[in-house]
């Protein structure tokens, strides 16, 4: 679905208008209406019914979303507020998750808030794709989190192995004598593929919690922390996560691939021994920290 295809009751927009205070950081109608229905566009694959629609706007940061359609189009006042009352936390969040490497990062996501020229000269930024289903001071959190995953990520990939590193004697000697299995890179890429599928489905902020938890290694304290929630909810919403990516990834291995029980039990005992899968921990039970 895209933003055209989206009917919001006029009533409905006027109210969603005067509660927003659009009309301090001089946002128009049109232009709060648009946004609107771009999150819902977002948000819903198919026109959701009235009801499901009502409930929907009715749970955005309306406030938050005037704010940010007022900063991407460079309102003064609108970008004194967001240094005075958001840059703050958004530094003390990249100093959490990045340490002492966190203002350089921080600094550079605020420069893609603010807007990078494009080639045709106009300015495009990031919080065009904010949409207002959390508070806006948890999406950048959010942003800011998926930054430093990315540039670990990317860095990690230019680290060069010490001598230290090499394999033992004892594992060259078990792999060349054990017989392998001829399905095994087909078992593995069949679970890559289910468990990258299973992931997408996921809502945005579960993604965040796995990455977090399973891929940076933090205690869901900190976590907490980070996303303003308490432990428990973040213990909670992390299993309910395992639990989605587990009958998710399940499914498709048996439905998109036409893998038996026993082929996809399989993949997931070798898809467990790579690393950048971790299936053991993913799919098997949370561990708190």
């Amino acid at each position: 679905m895209i933003a055209s295809d989206v009917r919001i009751e006029p009533a409905t927009l006027t109210r969603l208008y005067e509660t927003s205070g659009a009309r301090e950081w001089a946002v128009s109608a049109d232009a709060l209406a648009a946004a609107l229905c771009a999150s819902v566009a977002h948000r819903f694959s198919a026109a959701p019914g009235r009801n499901d629609l009502e409930t929907y706007l009715a749970s955005l940061h309306v406030a938050d979303l005037a704010l940010a359609i007022a900063c991407r189009d460079g309102h003064d006042g609108a970008w004194e507020h967001f240094i005075r009352e958001l840059r703050p936390a958004l530094y003390a969040a990249a100093r959490t998750v990045a340490g002492d490497d966190g203002r350089e990062l921080a600094d550079s996501l605020y420069a893609e808030l603010f807007g990078l020229a494009a080639p045709d000269g106009a300015r495009r930024s990031l919080l065009v794709y904010y949409h207002g289903r959390s508070r806006l001071v948890t999406w950048l959190r959010s942003v800011l989190v998926q930054r430093t995953i990315d540039r670990r990520r990317q860095t990690s990939r230019f680290t060069p192995l010490d001598a230290d590193d090499e394999v033992p004697a004892h594992a060259i000697g078990h792999q060349t004598h054990a017989a392998p299995d001829p399905d095994r890179d087909r078992l593995v890429s069949c679970a890559q593929t289910a468990l990258d599928a299973a992931i997408g489905a996921l809502e945005p902020k579960d993604r965040i919690r796995l990455r977090l938890y399973y891929g940076q290694d933090l205690t869901l304290a900190r976590i907490g922390r980070l996303l303003g929630e308490s432990e428990a909810t973040v213990s909670r919403r992390l299993e309910r996560a395992r639990r989605q990516l587990r009958a998710g990834t399940t499914d498709r291995l048996r439905r998109e691939h036409g893998l038996t029980e026993a082929a996809v039990q399989r993949s997931f005992e070798y898809a467990a021994e790579s690393p950048e899968l971790q299936l053991d921990r993913l799919l098997s039970g949370t561990e708190d920290g």
